[in-house]
């Protein structure tokens, strides 16, 4: 039985055709996909608990958030457009009992952003109700939604998410258990899921056999002790939940009153956590490979100063993501760290759209210039990456205007050349800047001084990892994941280009 308390009409419309949401107003940063929340704590506030986790992983999606609650085979569901905060409140929580829950923050990727496309994604099978949260993209949905629709399965959105709850409720109810239909139903999915899985059993948190998405593991103290399954390290910080270890690519976990057990669903595992990960998507304070993140973008500062010096009188980043890379820049070239622009922390998306003015007057809703601290300065400005350019091109102008003399541009990543098709929102090829100009070309749309990027092999030599763990396709054009021709064709329009 489900109980669904949110309201059904689509609150909002669907972004893609808003002004407000053009190439032009867009962040010129790729957008990640979601962010996934598991925990099974009987006697606990699974709700409230799982309301907090969501609020750490904010920064993966904000444009709906949900979660489901199990009291034992009856399944409470709220979800709807818009920040964590908005969606829920004491109220609403207080109408979400249970032993475990299933949490999702979203950004569309796979589906436009409409609420009906919002998640956990919750489905009937024969041995009771299962709530899906997704993180990542199947390349090979037209097939299987092709293959679900043929077996007359009622899809009701246009995502991916819920047509992997589809394949595993097939499954279950052709009589396979919670875990063969879950593995089962893996087997047909081809591409990045990170998979959060609540069932009136049990809670299952899964990774595709490359792990491209990331998924951790943290224990909640007591006797017994209560499993917990979120995105980031963040998402356990902040019930108090210490990080136990990671969800290891083609791995099942299975989390039940008898405890956690581990199954290898995949027989050939090869590692490819999504870079883009450890430079820009996680939270700074998020701990991968045994670091902070914060101490990983600081390396790639210090191994951008030493690619590319330049003679100026203060370095700072662009809040928040180029901070780090700035401060390692800062500390081993010698040049003095500043801060050159202040964030308005408190902006979140708008649906109304600006004036004429104030999108002629660029960017500063979010980011404004320090006048006093830029005048007459010389100045090196470092981001994590640069997508469309047409932010970083308003980020020039309004340094030039508040008296910078030189800008000197940075990017702590290498040319983003290719689109993914992993879960992150990317243009088609023709639209990144990169992969249709030179470096020379970009810095003059730019007008910047100069410009540089981050080597590849200066990037990946700083996670002091095997560098062949990680997918680096936007920087490549080597997808670790066969793509179809059908879905290639909708975002590779140009040739490959070497690295």
């Amino acid at each position: 039985m489900i109980s669904i308390h949110s309201v059904t009409s689509d609150e909002y419309p669907d972004q893609t055709n808003n002004p407000i949401n053009s190439h032009e107003n867009q962040p010129d940063k790729p957008e990640e996909a979601c962010g996934v929340f598991g925990i099974y704590a009987p006697g606990e506030n699974v709700a409230k608990l799982t309301y907090f986790g969501l609020y750490a992983l904010q920064h993966r999606g904000q444009e709906s958030a949900g979660i489901a609650t199990f009291e034992g085979t009856q399944v409470h569901l709220h979800k709807d457009m818009g920040l964590v905060s908005q969606v829920f409140n004491e109220s609403i929580l207080d109408q979400l009992p249970g032993s475990l829950a299933v949490g999702h923050t979203r950004y569309s990727t796979t589906g436009s952003s409409r609420k009906v496309n919002a998640q956990p994604a919750v489905l009937e099978t024969r041995l009771g109700s299962l709530a899906l949260a997704h993180n990542g993209n199947l390349v090979n949905t037209v097939q299987l939604r092709q293959e679900l629709l043929e077996k007359k399965c009622n899809l009701i959105t246009t995502t991916d998410s819920e047509m992997i709850a589809f394949a595993i409720a097939e499954a279950i109810n052709a009589g396979a258990d919670w875990l063969e239909g879950s593995i089962q139903a893996f087997h047909r999915c081809q591409g990045a899921f990170s998979l959060v899985i609540g069932t009136p059993n049990g809670v299952m948190g899964v990774r595709d056999t490359n792990g491209i998405r990331p998924l951790v593991i943290g224990t909640l103290a007591g006797n017994p002790v209560r499993y917990v399954l979120a995105s980031e390290t963040c998402g356990l910080d902040i019930i108090g939940a210490e990080y136990l270890r990671d969800v290891e690519p083609g791995e099942l976990v299975w989390i039940t009153e008898s405890g956690l057990a581990s199954y290898h669903w995949s027989q050939k595992p090869q590692r490819k956590l999504c870079i883009f990960e450890m430079i820009y998507f996680a939270r700074p304070d998020s701990v991968m490979h045994n670091e902070s993140l914060y101490s990983y973008r600081m390396r790639l500062g210090h191994q951008l100063a030493k690619e590319s010096f330049v003679d100026a009188d203060i370095v700072f980043g662009v809040p928040d993501s180029g901070i780090p890379a700035a401060i390692g820049f800062s500390q081993a070239s010698g040049v003095a760290y500043a801060e050159g622009l202040i964030k308005n922390r408190y902006v979140g998306r708008t649906f109304i759209q600006p004036t004429q003015t104030m999108r002629e007057s660029g960017i500063r809703m979010k980011l404004n210039p320090l006048k006093d601290v830029l005048a007459g300065k010389r100045v090196i400005i470092v981001d994590d990456s640069i997508v469309r350019g047409t932010t970083s091109r308003k980020l020039v102008k309004t340094l030039r205007e508040a008296g910078a003399v030189e800008v000197h541009m940075r990017i702590s990543s290498p040319p983003v050349t290719h689109p993914c098709f992993y879960g992150i929102d990317t243009d088609s090829q023709d639209q990144l800047i990169a992969a249709t100009k030179s470096v020379a070309e970009i810095a003059k749309q730019l007008e910047v001084d100069s410009l540089a990027y981050l080597s590849w092999e200066g990037m990946l030599e700083a996670t002091r990892e095997d560098t062949n763990s990680f997918c680096s396709a936007c920087f490549t054009g080597d997808y670790p994941v066969a793509i179809p021709e059908q879905v290639k064709r909708s975002k590779l329009s140009l040739e490959k280009v070497v690295v």
